[in-house]
């Protein structure tokens, strides 16, 4: 079965550095059963820059922007088997972790969160994950 690229106007496609450049990304990768979504930064769709410099925010629309891609095909946060995060500040851990947690609303998922180096500036919050549609 061939891969099929999944694509969102609703959010940003990610993995630029001149946000005038195209990506060579994909926002998301249907490969048989299984939704590879690409890493979704605090970008609005519509300007591609970030949102705000509050963590709370920034997961609010990171959160969002993977909604609108797993959406686009066919899955929801229920289809979600696996996670993960890059905070750029390992402190700002409690607050994401309390944005998410409202987001989940009891769904379970598996996740790895590691601090790092988001590579745009001003990013704190990058979150990628795999859904599972079968």
């Amino acid at each position: 079965m061939p891969k099929v690229i999944v694509h969102s106007q609703a959010a940003p496609t990610t993995g630029f550095t001149d946000k005038n450049t195209p990506s060579p990304l994909a926002q998301a990768i249907r490969a048989g059963d299984f939704l590879y979504v690409s890493g979704q930064g605090p970008l609005d769709p519509a300007t591609k820059e970030v949102v705000s410099d509050d963590i709370r925010t920034q997961t609010r629309q990171v959160l969002g922007n993977l909604s609108a891609v797993l959406e686009a095909g066919g899955a929801t946060i229920a289809n979600v088997v696996n996670m993960r995060v890059c905070l750029r500040n390992v402190s700002d851990f409690p607050a994401f972790n309390e944005e998410f947690r409202e987001f989940m609303q009891g769904e379970k998922t598996t996740r790895t969160c590691t601090g790092g180096t988001p590579h745009r500036q001003g990013v704190l919050v990058e979150v990628d994950c795999v859904a599972y549609l079968g």
